[in-house]
C-alpha cells in the first residue's frame, strides 16, 4: 500500500524533513501493520535528524512514538489482534508516517479511558519518567529531588508523578511562564535558571544538604553544576543532551564531590524485554488512569508540518506534549 510519510535524505536542519509518498509492505512474521492516528514528537527525533545519533542509512522516516489501529498481522503474532488500539515508543524509527510496519512485541494495547492522542503523547515521555522515578532512583515519600527542564514533556509528567509519590520537587525552567506551568503540575520550587543560580537555590531549599538525585536531560549546560547539587552518595541521572553533549570529565570528580553515582540510562534498555515493556506501560497507564498524572497536549501539528514542529521544539517554544496528526 502507498501512504505519506516524512523522510530525511541527509542529516541537517528541520528543512530536511520532507513529506513524501512511500510504499508500505505486508507484515512479515512477528510484525503488524499500524494505521497511525497520532504520532509523538520528542527531542530524540532531533538527534536522529541532525546525525547526533547514528542511523542505519538514508533515506529514513524518523519518529519512535505513535498510536493507532492494527490493520493486519503477520505470522506468529500473539501480542495484539487486528482492530486493537495500540501504542509504542521503541525502535525501529518510522513513526512519522500515516501507516507503518512494527514488531508486534514492541507495542502495547491502549486501555479504555486513554485516547489515541494521549497515548501518542505520553508513551516515550511517560515510560521514561517511570524508569527514572521507579527504577533508576526509586523516589520515596519525603525526598527532595531536582528535575531539569521541568516544564518540558518529560518534566511535567515527572513533576506530577513525583508529587504523587510524596516527594518535594525542585525544577529548573527557562522563563517565569514556564515556572508557573511547572508549579501548576506539582513542582514545589521552580527555578528560572536564566536569572537564578540553581545550585545556590537547591542548597538554600535543602538547608545546605543537597538532593539525593538529579534528573538531567539538558546535558552540557547543566551537568557539572548538577553534581554540585547532590548530597554524598547521590545519583546523577543524565538521560538527554538538549544543550549538547556533556564534555569529557575525570571520574575522580565523582569521588571529590561525595562518592557520587552517575548513570546514562535509556528507555530502550529499560524496556528491552517484553516483561519490562508491559510492566512499565502498565504503571504509566495506572497513574494516568487514576488521575495522578494528567497528560496535557499543548501543541498539535499536521504531520506534513513536522519541520515547523521541529523548529519550535528546538527553539524552546513548546511545553508539555506535542502530537503530529497524520
Amino acid at each position: 500500500m502507498k501512504c505519506h510519510a516524512i523522510q530525511v535524505h541527509q542529516s541537517g536542519s528541520a528543512d530536511e524533513l520532507k513529506w513524501q509518498e512511500v510504499e508500505v509492505g505486508d507484515p512479515g512474521p512477528g510484525e503488524i501493520l499500524i494505521r497511525h492516528t497520532a504520532v509523538g514528537l520528542n527531542y530524540i527525533d532531533v538527534y536522529f535528524r541532525t546525525g547526533l545519533y547514528p542511523i542505519a542509512g538514508y533515506p529514513f522516516v524518523p519518529g519512535l512514538e505513535g498510536a493507532g489501529v492494527v490493520e493486519a498481522r503477520g505470522v506468529g503474532v500473539t501480542e495484539v489482534k487486528t482492530g486493537d488500539r495500540v501504542a509504542y515508543a521503541a525502535p525501529p524509527a518510522g513513526a512519522y508516517s500515516q501507516a507503518r510496519l512494527m514488531p508486534a512485541d514492541r507495542v502495547v494495547a491502549v486501555p479504555d479511558g486513554i485516547s489515541d492522542d494521549q497515548a501518542a503523547a505520553m508513551m516515550l515521555k511517560g515510560m521514561t519518567t517511570q524508569y527514572l522515578l521507579r527504577r533508576v532512583h526509586k523516589v520515596v515519600p519525603g525526598e527532595t529531588i531536582l528535575f531539569h527542564a521541568a516544564a518540558g514533556g518529560v518534566g511535567l509528567i515527572a513533576c506530577q508523578w513525583a508529587k504523587a509519590l510524596g516527594a518535594t520537587v525542585i525544577g529548573t525552567v527557562g522563563s517565569d511562564e514556564k515556572a508557573e506551568l511547572a508549579r501548576q503540575h506539582g513542582c514545589d520550587h521552580p527555578i528560572v535558571y536564566t536569572t537564578e543560580d540553581f545550585v545556590a537555590r537547591v542548597k538554600e531549599i535543602t538547608n545546605g544538604t543537597g538532593v539525593p538525585v538529579v534528573y538531567d536531560s539538558v546535558g552540557r549546560d547543566t551537568f557539572m553544576k548538577s553534581l554540585d547539587c547532590l548530597k554524598p552518595f547521590g545519583m546523577m541521572a543524565s538521560f538527554g543532551q538538549s544543550s549538547g553533549k556533556v564534555d569529557p570529565f575525570d571520574p575522580g570528580i565523582l569521588a571529590a564531590k561525595g562518592s557520587l553515582f552517575m548513570t546514562r540510562p535509556t528507555l530502550m534498555t529499560y524496556t528491552a524485554s517484553r516483561h519490562d515493556l508491559e510492566a512499565t506501560a502498565k504503571d504509566l497507564f495506572g497513574v494516568v488512569g487514576d488521575g495522578s498524572v494528567k497528560i496535557e497536549i499543548n501543541h498539535r501539528y499536521p504531520l506534513a508540518d513536522a519541520a515547523q514542529a521541529h523548529r519550535d521544539l528546538e527553539g524552546r517554544k513548546t511545553t508539555g506534549s506535542t502530537v503530529l496528526m497524520p
